[in-house]
């Protein structure tokens, strides 16, 4: 694996020498970390909108719209309708308003339904002539011309859901932003696919609130670690109305669907199966006429296969065949299939991750993705390559991370906006074969140079095994001084390929006080994190938190020793998979971290939904010591120092239970800790405006009690 980065020594010798030359800059006041000022020193880049055609896109700058001709850079405010600017015509959308359902067009808006019932996730057809959405569970399709209503299916009820997401579902397989729909139009817009759930046998978990003279009760299906799942079926159906198409698996069996893919001319669908071990993915081409299905595709892993991957596993070429993405070989690569799911070959290969197909120039056969780890794991960089896997080559630059890649119509030009720890964010303008075009925009403020910040770095920690070189991106106190030890403040999350540090810009107005405070900030990413491909990630196969510990540890024990860290004043802080972290630190890896804030804290894995948990520790009946082993309940006879936990009440998620379970425990052990419950509090609370900033403030207490030891200074109370 290839980093651009320095040898260990070369870094601490930049680490000891950067603070002995910082220039002779002002110093912020107190009032101007907080009054916008820091704009000044980077401040927001323009927004790449649209692209018009394949050399014409939209840039928004302070609210007005710019024309920029991507052949000669030159820019030109648009004074008319930007939308009739684009050679596509822009579609009518649907929304609803209350309960009823609206389209716009030509500015004019028109209401579709007069309903006291609620439409659900309303999705317009692609040719526009229909509105599909749910209502009380059950699918429906209205015509938008006659205004009528097809009802697509009848026996929905409180377990029985068309098209609209059991919870495990919306969770864990198809994602939270899809706000339970669990409908597809087809590109000719001729069918809806639609998944058909059964809750019945899911076990009911019930959430109670202390609201009201008699309290507030929820009941939630939600199947733990070794319960029944939903059963499911995948149709298809017109919208017009008529019998759902069955594709031909038995619903009975303990399996997950995931998101299944139209063909483009809507000929057939895609079906996602795997097993409830989730080791096994196989894909059905499924006929619509009669639910037949033919296995086109199956991938077996000795770990597990993550279903999760949304729309991106499959792109389809026009003639049917198509580039599937799999992490079989330790690293998520792509691979070009015939339309009969026969292999054509490996599209890429090595030690790196591919994260996104950006554009498929069909008629030249060249792939444009984006991919980190071939320069460094924590940058991201845009490439193209041949279809036949031949002649890849980088088109960015720098040793920046390039992000939010935009890519023209044809793929002739793409923006980037790229950054490192120490640069600010610029926008650029390049075109397929790496060029710069022009640099549109820099966010450097005409005071970067003016006042002292606090520094940023990204530090790589040798694992202790030897084996990895794990990334740590730090923010030093303001006048950094080698006399004197630094309390620590390590944000966290963990997770398999969940990991948060890029060789990015950061900056904020609490980040800069906290330095001024005279803290160390810190994110860590473990060998799980994605750094290092499926393969680093399979170590936490059956041993969730294992690693995450044991390499935090690490990185901890280096600051300690290099970094002027203050072993007394090790803390993390993190909120649901980093409550874990948090509270797993405070207990099993004590010997280390001194404090910690813990928030919708999973205490035990065994407490938490099916499909994740059993994805990464097995049942508890093939892996019962797995499950004692990862659990923070195993380890309170070894908690000491101070740990606060955090909680919502109405916590649908992680539920609450597993903060309740921690705290009876820490009490058996007679050991002290913080606790703070949030009423009407979920997974997060941002919502609720009063409890979020206390939250907050609790946050901030707590790091000015017992890291910093000192009054809490009124501006930061929210």
């Amino acid at each position: 694996m290839k980093f651009i980065m320095k040898e260990l020594s070369i870094i601490i010798l930049f680490f000891n020498i950067s603070f002995q030359t910082e220039g002779q800059q002002k110093e912020l006041t107190d009032e101007q970390y907080f009054n916008g000022d820091l704009k000044k020193i980077a401040g927001p880049l323009p927004t790449v909108t649209s692209w018009i055609d394949d050399s014409h896109f939209l840039l928004l700058i302070n609210n007005k719209v710019f024309i920029v001709d991507a052949k000669t850079g030159r820019e030109e405010e648009s004074t008319g309708d930007t939308d009739k600017l684009k050679l596509v015509p822009v579609k009518a959308k649907a929304y609803y308003k209350k309960s009823d359902l609206y389209i716009k067009e030509n500015d004019v808006e028109i209401q579709l339904t007069n309903d006291k019932e609620k439409e659900v996730n309303p999705v317009m057809s692609p040719d526009g002539n229909y509105v599909a959405y749910t209502k009380n569970n059950d699918l429906y399709a209205l015509d938008i011309l006659t205004k009528t209503a097809n009802r697509l299916t009848t026996d929905g009820s409180d377990t029985i859901l068309n098209g609209y997401s059991s919870w495990i579902y919306m969770e864990e397989v198809l994602g939270r932003t899809t706000e339970y729909r669990s409908f597809w139009w087809s590109p000719d817009s001729r069918h809806i696919a639609y998944f058909h759930f059964d809750d019945t046998n899911v076990p009911l978990f019930t959430l109670m609130d202390g609201a009201g003279q008699h309290g507030l009760v929820e009941k939630q299906r939600y199947p733990k670690v070794g319960d029944r799942n939903p059963a499911v079926k995948v149709g298809v159906v017109s919208p017009t109305g008529g019998a759902t198409i069955w594709a031909d698996f038995n619903e009975k069996d303990d399996q997950y669907f995931g998101v299944p893919f139209w063909k483009p001319d809507g000929s057939s669908l895609l079906v996602q199966w795997m097993n409830r071990k989730q080791n096994n993915l196989r894909i059905f081409d499924m006929n619509i006429e009669n639910g037949n299905k033919v296995l086109i595709y199956t991938e077996t892993q000795k770990t597990w296969i993550d279903l999760k991957l949304k729309n991106d596993r499959i792109s389809f070429l026009k003639n049917g065949s198509f580039i599937l993405f799999n992490d079989v070989t330790g690293w998520r690569h792509i691979y070009f299939y015939d339309k009969t799911g026969k292999l054509i070959n490996a599209i890429t290969t090595g030690k790196f991750t591919v994260t996104e197909i950006n554009y498929i120039d069909e008629n030249k056969g060249i792939v444009y993705f984006t991919a980190r780890g071939l320069e460094n794991t924590a940058r991201k960089d845009v490439y193209k390559v041949n279809l036949n896997g031949k002649d890849l080559k980088r088109l960015t630059f720098g040793d920046f991370n390039h992000d939010n890649i935009s890519i023209s119509p044809g793929g002739s030009y793409f923006t980037t906006t790229y950054s490192n720890v120490s640069t600010p964010p610029r926008l650029t303008l390049l075109d397929n074969n790496g060029k710069i075009i022009k640099e549109i925009a820099d966010s450097k403020g005409s005071d970067f140079n003016t006042y002292n910040i606090a520094k940023t770095e990204l530090i790589r920690v040798k694992s202790d095994d030897g084996l990895y070189d794990l990334p740590m991106k730090v923010t030093w106190p303001l006048h950094f001084d080698r006399t004197k030890k630094y309390a620590v403040l390590i944000s966290i999350y963990g997770g398999p390929n969940a990991g948060e540090v890029m060789d990015s810009w950061k900056i904020s107005d609490n980040q800069q006080w906290l330095a001024k405070d005279g803290l160390i900030q810190v994110m860590m990413d473990h060998r799980g994190s994605g750094h290092f491909g499926k393969e680093g990630i399979n170590y936490m196969y059956h041993d969730l938190g294992k690693w995450e510990i044991t390499d935090y540890s690490s990185m901890a024990k280096w600051l300690i020793a290099n970094g002027n860290a203050d072993p007394s004043k090790i803390c993390l802080v993190g909120f649901s998979y980093g409550g874990y972290i948090t509270a797993l630190g405070l207990t099993y890896g004590a010997k280390v971290f001194t404090h910690g804030m813990a928030g919708g804290t999973v205490a035990d894995w065994s407490l938490y939904d099916t499909h994740y948990a059993e994805r990464f520790m097995g049942t508890m009946e093939d892996n019962p010591e797995g499950y004692k082993r990862s659990s923070v309940l195993t380890y309170t006879d070894k908690y000491k120092g101070i740990l606060q936990i955090v909680h919502g009440v109405m916590d649908d998620n992680v539920h609450m239970q597993n903060s309740l379970q921690l705290i009876s425990k820490l009490q058996d052990e007679q050991k002290d800790f913080e606790f703070m419950a949030y009423s009407g509090g979920r997974h997060g609370w941002a919502s609720i405006p009063s409890k979020f900033n206390h939250f907050q403030n609790l946050k901030t207490k707590f790091i000015y009690k017992y890291l910093l030891e000192k009054e809490v200074p009124k501006v930061l109370l929210k």
